[in-house]
C-alpha cells in the first residue's frame, strides 16, 4: 500500500474526518458508481444504515448531514460549508432529497436515515448505503472511514485493503528503522526522500504547490478562527475563546505575568491551536492533519515556526509538511490513526509525533534527531482516551490540541539537545499505541457512553 502525503493532508470541512469527510466521500462515491453502472436515473428511494461509532457519535459529528451532501454530489474538499445548513433545511420542508444536486427523490429522515448500534466486521465506522428502483433494490455498498477521511468499501475491507493505491515508490519503507536505513544509505533527510516518493505521482513543482495549498488552507483556517466569535453548534455552549485571546495577546506585550514574559511563544500557539479547531467544531473549511480531532497540531507548530524562526521560507512549509507526513504514514501502516480504532492517542498522539518530527527537521535534526522527536511526541499521548463530550468534537478536543502542540514542541527541543539515540524506538511506541488500542474498553474508542463524556454529563 502506497501513502501520499496528500492522503494524509486533506482539504475538507469539520468537525470529523472520520465521521464528516470520509461518509461525505463514501456518499459521492455511491452516486459515481450508480451513474457509472447507468443505475442513477432509475433510484427512487435511498437508505442510509450508520453502524458502530458511526452510530455512537454520529449525531454530534455530523454524519448523517455529510452522507446527505454526498448524496447530493458534493466532495468534502470542494464543497463550501455555508450551503449545508439551507440544503438540509430544505430537504426537513419537502422531504426530498436532491440526488447527484438534480434528481429529486423522497427523503423520509425517519425512515431512511437508519441508526445500528452494531458493529460492523472489519471497522467501527461503517456504514451501508442502499439504492431502490420503485420496485427491486439496484445497488448496494457498505462502506468503511478508517481514519483520516480514508474510505473503504466492502470489497476492500474484505481483501484486507486500506487503500487501493499499489504505486512503486523508489524508496518504500513500512517502519521507522527501514526510513532511517534508507535515509542513511542515500545520504538523504527524511524530507528528501519523501519528495523522492512523492514524485512518483507528480513531479516535485506540483509537490511543492500543493504543500503551498495545503498550508494556505491552514493559514486561512487559523485566520477565520481568529476572527471568529460566539458559541459552538451542538448544544453544549461552548463558547468560543480564540477570538478574545488573539486580542489579549496583541494588547498585552508588557504583561508581567510569569508565564506571559518567559514563556510568550506558548500563548501564540495556543491560539493557532484553538483556532482551527474551534472552526473544525463549527464545520468550517478544514485540513485533516491526519485527522480533523487533531487538525489544530501541525498548523500550530507549523505556524509557531513560521511566525518565530528569523528567514522561515516555503522550503520550510514543504520539509515540515513532507517530514510530518512520514511519521503519519508510519502510524498509519503500521497502528490507526482512527479514535474509534485506538482512541485519541491515534488522532492527536499521531499529530503530535507528526509535528515534532516536523519541527526537528526544519531546525536542521539528524534522521536519529527526528525519529527521537516524533518517539517523544507519541510515547506521551499513549493511552489517550477518545470520550468526546455530547459526542461533539469540542470537550475536551480543543483544548487537547492546544497542549499536544506545545508538548510537540517540547518534543523536538528535546531531540534536538540529544545526539538521536534514545531508550524506546519510534516503531516500538507504535506498535504500544496499536496494542494499547486494542486493550482499551470499548467506550473509551471514540464513543459518548464513557469516560469524560459520561462524567461532565453527571456532574
Amino acid at each position: 500500500m502506497a501513502i501520499s502525503v496528500f492522503d494524509l493532508f486533506k482539504i475538507g470541512i469539520g468537525p470529523s474526518s472520520s465521521h464528516t469527510v470520509g461518509p461525505m466521500r463514501a456518499a459521492f462515491d455511491f452516486v459515481q458508481a450508480l451513474r457509472e453502472q447507468d443505475m442513477l436515473e432509475r433510484v427512487a428511494r435511498i437508505e442510509v444504515r450508520l453502524f458502530g461509532s458511526l452510530c455512537a457519535t454520529g449525531k454530534g459529528h455530523g454524519t448523517d448531514r455529510a452522507v446527505i451532501m454526498g448524496l447530493m454530489g458534493e466532495r468534502p474538499d470542494q464543497i463550501d460549508p455555508s450551503i449545508v445548513g439551507p440544503c438540509l433545511e430544505e430537504l426537513f420542508e419537502s422531504n426530498t432529497l436532491q440526488l447527484d444536486g438534480r434528481l429529486s427523490i423522497p427523503f423520509l429522515w425517519a425512515r431512511d436515515m437508519q441508526w445500528h448500534e452494531e458493529c460492523l466486521r472489519y471497522h467501527p465506522n461503517a456504514m451501508t448505503l442502499v439504492a431502490h428502483s420503485h420496485g427491486d433494490e439496484l445497488w448496494r455498498n457498505t462502506y468503511y472511514s478508517v481514519g483520516g477521511g480514508f474510505v473503504v468499501d466492502e470489497a476492500q475491507a474484505a481483501c484486507g485493503k486500506l487503500d487501493a493505491d499499489n504505486t512503486t515508490l523508489p524508496y518504500d519503507f513500512n517502519s521507522a528503522a527501514e526510513l532511517m536505513a534508507l535515509c542513511r544509505m542515500h545520504d538523504l533527510r527524511i524530507s528528501e526522500l519523501m519528495m523522492e516518493n512523492e514524485k512518483a505521482w507528480r513531479s516535485e513543482a506540483e509537490v511543492r504547490a500543493g504543500l503551498w495549498e495545503v498550508w494556505e488552507a491552514m493559514q486561512a483556517c487559523v485566520e477565520t478562527g481568529l476572527n471568529n466569535e460566539g458559541v459552538l453548534p451542538g448544544g453544549l455552549n461552548v463558547r468560543r475563546r480564540a477570538a478574545t485571546l488573539h486580542r489579549h495577546l496583541l494588547a498585552a506585550e508588557d504583561d508581567a505575568c510569569v508565564i506571559a514574559s518567559t514563556f510568550s511563544a506558548m500563548d501564540w500557539v495556543n491560539v493557532f491551536a484553538l483556532a482551527v479547531n474551534e472552526e473544525n467544531a463549527a464545520g468550517g473549511r478544514m485540513v485533516t492533519a491526519p485527522t480533523n480531532g487533531a487538525a489544530g497540531i501541525i498548523p500550530a507548530v507549523l505556524h509557531y515556526y513560521m511566525k518565530f524562526k528569523a528567514g522561515a521560507s516555503e522550503r520550510d512549509v514543504v520539509d515540515f509538511l513532507l517530514a510530518a507526513g512520514a511519521v503519519g504514514m508510519l502510524c498509519k501502516k503500521n497502528a490507526s490513526i482512527s479514535g474509534a480504532e485506538v482512541g485519541c492517542q491515534g488522532e492527536v498522539g499521531s499529530a503530535c509525533a507528526m509535528a515534532a518530527a516536523g519541527l526537528a527537521e526544519v531546525m536542521g535534526g539528524s534522521v536519529a534527531q527526528v525519529e527521537n522527536a516524533a518517539e517523544i511526541g507519541l510515547e506521551h499521548n499513549l493511552g489517550l482516551t477518545c470520550d468526546p463530550v455530547g459526542g461533539l468534537v469540542q470537550v475536551p478536543c480543543i483544548e487537547r490540541n492546544a497542549i499536544a502542540s506545545v508538548k510537540a514542541i517540547n518534543a523536538a527541543q528535546m531531540a534536538l539537545r540529544g545526539d538521536g539515540e534514545h531508550f524506546i524506538s519510534l516503531d516500538k511506541v507504535i506498535r504500544t499505541m496499536r496494542d494499547t488500542g486494542r486493550d482499551m474498553q470499548e467506550k473509551y474508542k471514540e464513543t459518548s457512553r464513557g469516560g469524560l463524556a459520561v462524567n461532565a454529563i453527571e456532574c
